[in-house]
């Protein structure tokens, strides 16, 4: 069925109006499709990633090498899902506006990061389908649609989504949606 914006409804995510070339720390999280386990198992409170929660996690932090304005902090790959910590800082190539009419996607925005992320990811399974466990020729969609992030404002947030990244291991098993 053709998008219909009457029927479908899609709506944003993203704070209106708001640059997300910005400068500053988003916390960022990235679902599977129908959030199916593709990346790993949890034991003893612990991730332990299998063949593609590895590569999801190599293309993590292969993220400033194709986005040099990006910096890494706290991150984990997930049965799921990846959380992450990315600060954007200062663009050294220009100071102008960032806007790409065709695409609509800002160049070196955290929304062009997400999707070269996602782009690795799922590639990488298309050449491994049994990794994620396809064995035939079945249409191999690894994301959801969009991703979910949180602007940190202040240390106290910092500090929290830290923890809550650090301690989302050993609290999966608790959480009806990740199971």
């Amino acid at each position: 069925m053709k998008y219909n914006p009457e029927i479908h409804h899609r709506r944003s995510y993203r704070l209106q109006g708001f640059d997300y070339s910005n400068v500053g720390l988003y916390f960022i999280t990235i679902c599977t499709q129908a959030r199916k386990c593709l990346f790993g198992i949890i034991e003893d409170g612990k991730m332990i990633l299998n063949d593609a929660g590895i590569i999801a996690n190599e293309c993590w932090l292969k993220i400033p090498e194709h986005f040099p304005n990006a910096v890494l902090h706290e991150y984990i790959v997930m049965l799921n899902h990846v959380h992450g910590i990315i600060e954007s800082t200062k663009d050294e190539l220009t100071n102008e506006p960032k806007y790409n009419e065709f695409q609509k996607i800002i160049p070196r925005s955290i929304g062009s990061l997400i999707r070269g992320y996602k782009i690795g990811v799922t590639k990488w399974c298309r050449y491994n389908p049994k990794s994620v466990g396809v064995q035939n020729f079945e249409p191999l969609q690894i994301w959801q649609r969009n991703y979910y992030e949180h602007i940190i404002c202040d240390k106290q947030s910092y500090q929290n989504i830290c923890n809550y990244i650090f301690d989302n291991p050993s609290k999966c098993n608790n959480d009806k949606l990740y199971r």
